[in-house]
């Protein structure tokens, strides 16, 4: 055992520990092997496991109908797309659209970021006497419209605001590439919260410090509007179907088109979670608190289950004919290029000797991972016995990565990195339908259950 020297500081790295180090990296060929093809070729293509590439494969027992893949491009809307691209099957099947059909995805978006902005503003009024440098300002004003979010959120835009079709408002620079939007309107949000909290320390009465509200919002409306544009109140909707019939439904408000074309009760649909860390119980109904986008709209709420009724669940949907939103860490043992999930796709413990421990809990606990992304399942290959063995994944990615857009995720990987699915409440036992009856239990804002998609 190397000890520090007479004047070194406890827990101060000793130079007898540093050649301790360097000759036993030195003493195993293995280390110098792997340093040598790391260094002139990424990690990730270095620990790639070969016998799981070619065992992969993309045929599926239960496989829906697919369309066209979209793409997000430069913004973080994935949630949005994911939820979209769910109700476009709805409206292609009831307006016999071709597989090109999409939702605008600038029109929900631009609703999205308008609520964010008024929903930080409220929370800016609840939390007037908070400490500037605490945790909960510090969270609030950290980013407060970003581009991800969850499927409540989606609920609450689709009610207050409706929808329309991608050609009615389609995507413009700023909705693709949304970095520089972002900043812009960032920066404004700040500074009216800023005043806000200015205005209340100098005596402002609560009234008074309303009244600065629409005045805010209408530059932030204006801002949005030069980025996507204006959201149209109504519009002229007409098509030609895939079997060449022309249909002319005349003048529509967003809603209106929803309402007719689409139509799907989405409080029907249940956020069920799997998050195994001590400080959560199972069967328990939790919300995240300050997290949510339009004031007075649904609140979040996620059933905490088992993995098993997360997946019979999902299965029984898509068995269905019906599609599953989804939310998962994306990032962890992906290769964008297969477009394949697997937690044994990489051997990294042989490019550095030893392979981590955490757990999901642990994982969660301390800050290795939390739900990153949203995509949809629109298939799963169950084994003679009924067991899933791998899963079918509509991303938002373009068609460039794995089977033209389309992912698989090993079942293995979902119990470690999926946490959210989102389902009819008529696919869940009748016991889990009561549960959501509870009253949830609100979670810090920085849990990482409170992380977007």
């Amino acid at each position: 055992m190397v000890t520090p020297g007479e004047n070194a500081a406890v827990g101060e790295v000793s130079p007898e520990q540093l050649a301790d180090f360097q000759k036993a990296f030195d003493a195993d060929p293995r280390n110098r092997q792997s340093m040598n093809a790391v260094c002139t070729t990424p990690v990730t293509k270095v620990a790639l496991n070969r016998r799981k590439v070619t065992q992969t494969n993309m045929t599926f027992s239960v496989h829906l109908p697919e369309n066209k893949i979209t793409s997000q491009n430069s913004s973080g809307r994935c949630w949005m797309f994911a939820a979209l691209n769910t109700l476009r099957v709805v409206a292609m099947k009831n307006m016999n659209l071709g597989e090109d059909f999409e939702l605008s995805q600038n029109h929900t978006m631009f609703w999205d970021k308008f609520e964010k902005s008024n929903y930080f503003l409220e929370s800016v009024l609840k939390t007037l006497d908070e400490p500037t440098d605490g945790r909960l300002i510090a969270h609030l004003f950290n980013a407060p419209i970003q581009d991800g979010g969850q499927w409540h959120m989606f609920i609450n835009l689709v009610k207050k605001h409706g929808l329309v079709p991608k050609a009615i408002m389609p995507e413009t620079d700023s909705s693709s590439n949304t970095a520089q939007m972002n900043w812009q309107i960032t920066l404004r949000l700040r500074e009216f919260g800023c005043r806000l909290r200015e205005a209340h320390a100098d005596g402002k009465s609560m009234d008074q410090l309303r009244k600065m509200k629409p005045g805010m919002l209408e530059t932030i409306y204006k801002m949005l509007c030069i980025h996507l544009g204006e959201p149209p109140t109504q519009f002229e909707w007409q098509w030609r179907d895939k079997d060449k019939a022309f249909h002319r439904d005349g003048t529509l408000s967003p809603q209106e088109f929803y309402r007719k074309h689409i139509d799907v009760d989405l409080s029907d649909m249940v956020c069920l979670i799997h998050c195994p860390q001590k400080a959560k119980t199972f069967n328990e109904v939790y919300t995240v608190k300050f997290l949510g986008n339009v004031v007075g709209g649904e609140t979040i709420k996620y059933l905490n289950v088992d993995l098993d009724v997360m997946k019979q669940a999902s299965i029984k949907q898509m068995q269905n004919g019906e599609p599953v939103w989804f939310g998962c860490d994306v990032g962890k043992y992906l290769d964008r290029e297969m477009g394949w999930m697997d937690n044994e796709l990489f051997n990294y413990e042989l490019v550095y000797g030893s392979a981590p421990t955490l757990t999901k809990a642990e994982r969660l606990d301390y800050g290795e991972s939390l739900m990153t992304h949203a995509m949809v399942f629109t298939g799963v290959d169950l084994d003679d016995s009924g067991n899933p063995r791998k899963w079918r994944v509509e991303n938002s990615w373009g068609d460039k990565g794995g089977d033209k857009g389309f992912y698989g995720m090993t079942d293995a990987w979902f119990d470690e990195f999926n946490y959210e699915v989102v389902v009819h409440k008529k696919y869940l036992p009748a016991e889990y339908v009561k549960m959501l009856d509870r009253e949830p239990v609100g979670l810090e804002p920085w849990d990482p259950m409170g992380s977007l998609a």
